[in-house]
């Protein structure tokens, strides 16, 4: 450049570039040599003198608040004991803001000089600006150990809960935190190791009895095997990442995103934006934005971060806590995309026609800037008549024209007749202590609807788009269901009296016949349960098999890199195939794609078993107090030892064992789901309606133990024999249509061979 560039280009350029703010960078961009860097040095100084910009060492940053995340350095405590910090990434005008440091009871100690990373709270305070609790100190990682502690003449130890673990821990007389002997806690390693003796730990956390509540979700961590700690390369490395700037990045910042989550999200990994479509050639379509956070950014093939995550496969939700994928100072901060904040993204722009059909796509690598973080319950709101005043100056620009394009959408999806299951979720409350303080129905909003169904349409986007640019990817395969558990459908549904075609090709829209012919029927909710349990399990692979409960040709997951490492490898191979960068997929990423596939399909099941058993717990702690009531329920599940319930006011499942049932002989039949008393002709079949007593409640295990008062709404006998030969008559419980005719026909299994290639 032959000139000197104005001021206003120069906070352009900062702005944009927000990591490349060093006087030699502005320089380099500027094309600015020789003599001419003493007039920049000159113009950076005005500019500073003006309150524009900010000199941090060697470099220059444009205002703006501090992150939700920040790292900070611990100042001495004041005269009232309190603890300041100054933040060390402020980017504001003036003088940094005064954080005041929130300590826990369990935190370590901090001092002055301490480098923390916090988590921040923007309050209205005269001494200070923000309120920051310690998510742990920097450069500390030290290993965490869970266990049951027992107390000894000086300190005591640490037995490990793991399984196959027998090396205890020793903790010294002022490290026990006040453990009691046989209290759940957690521990951290202390002092050197011992190259003979136990290990010193030291007590960080006590978690109280093992089987209460709050202890729960630890033990499932550990008895499956979940990383929840990391290793100090990857805190280390997240810890040196620098916020992305817009550099060769379109800039999405004026474009209206918003991102839409539960009202306690902790991260936000992808944000929407519609309008109407102003083309002639295209009435009554619409254009949607979705903004995904651009991990690969930070999460590069083969460094500590990338293996870690691999590792993990996804992160692990639970009632009372998250086991995340990436590290805080990523997953809450720089690739959350927080209110206000620019982060880098990777967008789709999709267009869909007056019908919901997506008629084209664009992806891009960008820089944008939410303008709201909203939840589900206020856009809800906002929708139905009643924002709130975040949501009001919102309503006609955002909201409405959301829920218009999602209108639109659900044109296509009514054609393509996705698996349309309806099994209510429940949602498990915590109070402030751990316990369970209430087991209630999910809500099923439309606003929920309307982000799922726009995440399906950016993932099919992204299938699409690299499929057609030729590169390896992970698709989501969800194979249609096996021929033998579509047949034990069949003959449930045929004994409640409904039909599911035989003979031709299965889809998602036969189903759908046979769950509407059920709706609103005493046989609503078997056949449901029936037709999940029908389904196969969804799982990763590099070849395309197609989603079968979507209905869709081709899928991949693209819109949750935060928290699954398929999406981080789509990402990747975005970037490969447009060619944005470096950071695309690596010829080992594509090399080991296959066993990375097996390996997160195991972790995510692995997951999938660790919230279920937490779950288990959870309610098992929430009833110990309430045996001996009566709960109705359904049965969930039929096995040669007994009948599983579900109860309906909790979701909890409980086990009738077969020998509570009297004293005939039960014949199971593991095909239609059902057990046939052998002298009464008593028939218990899955969705069942039932009325039990809670005879155990065990917190440790999650089992629940019940016996069957009611079957269908009729008493049910007690004594040596239920109804004698001639049970089921009328005014006795019913025979399944599948047990009557007395012997069954064996099938033999047929089994199916997939040529992959």
């Amino acid at each position: 450049m032959s000139s000197l560039p104005t001021k206003q280009q120069i906070l352009e350029w900062i702005s944009d570039n927000p990591t490349q703010t060093s006087k030699r960078d502005i320089a380099r961009a500027f094309g600015i040599k020789g003599q001419s860097r003493i007039d920049l040095k000159r113009m950076l100084k005005e500019l500073e003198a003006e309150g524009h910009l900010e000199k941090r060492r060697k470099t220059y940053r444009d205002p703006d608040k501090l992150p939700p995340v920040s790292v900070l350095e611990v100042l001495p405590p004041d005269a009232d004991g309190d603890l300041f910090a100054k933040p060390l990434e402020w980017q504001g005008e003036g003088l940094e803001p005064r954080v005041l440091i929130i300590p826990r009871s369990s935190d370590p100690a901090m001092g002055g000089g301490d480098r923390i990373l916090g988590r921040l709270t923007e309050v209205n305070e005269d001494s200070h600006a923000y309120e920051a609790r310690l998510i742990r100190k920097i450069g500390t990682n030290p290993r965490r150990i869970l266990g049951i502690f027992r107390k000894g003449a000086e300190g005591g130890r640490i037995i490990p809960i793991d399984k196959g673990v027998d090396k205890e821990w020793r903790v010294g007389p002022g490290a026990t935190h006040g453990a009691k002997d046989g209290e759940l806690v957690e521990a951290e390693g202390a002092g050197p190791k011992a190259r003979m003796g136990l290990q010193n730990a030291r007590i960080v956390s006590r978690l109280g009895d093992p089987t209460e509540p709050r202890a729960v979700s630890l033990i499932a961590i550990h008895q499956h095997g979940i990383p929840d700690d990391f290793p100090d390369k990857v805190v280390a490395e997240a810890d040196r990442a620098k916020p992305e700037g817009l550099g060769n990045r379109e800039d999405l910042r004026d474009l209206p995103l918003v991102t839409i989550d539960p009202a306690d999200a902790r991260d936000h990994d992808d944000a929407c934006f519609a309008r109407a479509d102003d083309d002639p050639k295209n009435p009554g379509g619409f254009r949607l934005w979705i903004a995904i956070a651009d991990v690969a950014a930070y999460v590069t093939p083969g460094s500590a971060l990338d293996r870690e995550a691999r590792k993990r496969g996804n992160s692990t939700y639970f009632p009372d806590r998250v086991v995340p994928m990436l590290p805080d100072r990523l997953s809450g901060d720089l690739c959350s995309l927080h209110e206000g904040v620019p982060r880098a993204c990777i967008a789709v722009e999709m267009t869909l026609n007056a019908d919901g059909d997506k008629i084209r796509h664009r992806f891009t690598r960008g820089l944008m800037k939410s303008v709201a973080s909203l939840n589900y319950r206020e856009v809800q709101e906002a929708q139905d008549g009643t924002p709130n005043d975040k949501c009001a100056p919102l309503l006609d620009d955002i909201i409405h024209p959301l829920f218009a394009a999602y209108e639109c959408a659900k044109q296509a999806r009514a054609r393509r007749q996705p698996l349309d299951l309806d099994l209510p979720e429940r949602r498990i409350e915590l109070s402030e202590d751990g316990k369970v303080a209430s087991v209630a129905f999910k809500d099923r909003l439309d606003a929920h609807k309307l982000i799922e169904e726009f995440m399906i349409l950016a993932n099919v986007a992204a299938a699409e788009e690299l499929f057609a640019r030729k590169r390896p990817l992970l698709y989501r395969v969800h194979e249609e269901p096996d021929p033998t558990r579509l047949d034990a459908l069949r003959e449930v549904a045929q004994a409640s009296g409904f039909n599911l075609a035989k003979g031709q090709v299965l889809h998602t829209r036969h189903l759908n016949s046979l769950l509407g012919q059920a709706e609103g029927s005493e046989f609503d909710e078997l056949i449901n349960m029936s037709t999940l349990r029908s389904m196969q399990q969804a799982y990763y692979h590099p070849d395309n098999f197609g989603h079968f409960g979507l209905a869709l040709k081709s899928y991949a997951h693209f819109t949750s890199p935060i928290r699954r490492y398929a999406d981080l490898l789509v990402h990747r191979a975005l970037i490969s195939g447009h060619g944005w960068g470096k950071d695309g997929l690596s010829p080992e990423d594509i090399e080991q794609l296959e066993q990375t596939a097996q390996h997160i399909s195991d972790t995510e099941r692995r997951s999938m078993a660790a919230e279920r058993d937490t779950n288990d717990r959870y309610l098992a702690a929430y009833l110990a107090d309430r045996v001996g009531n009566e709960f109705a329920g359904r049965i969930s599940g039929i096995q040669r030892f007994g009948a599983f319930v579900r109860l309906d006011e909790t979701g909890a499942d409980g086990l009738i064992p077969v020998r509570t049932m009297g004293r005939e002989f039960f014949h199971y039949d593991g095909q239609s789901q059902t057990l046939m008393g052998s002298d009464s002709g008593l028939v218990i079949s899955v969705g069942d309606e039932v009325t039990v007593r809670l005879t155990e409640a065990e917190p440790v295990t999650g089992g629940l133990m019940l016996e069957m008062l009611e079957l269908r709404g009729k008493a049910i006998p007690k004594g040596p024999s239920r109804g004698g030969k001639s049970g089921g008559k009328s005014g006795g419980p019913r025979r399944s249509k599948a047990v009557k005719s007395g012997v069954r026909k064996q099938k033999a299994a047929r089994k199916v061979k997939r040529t992959r290639r």
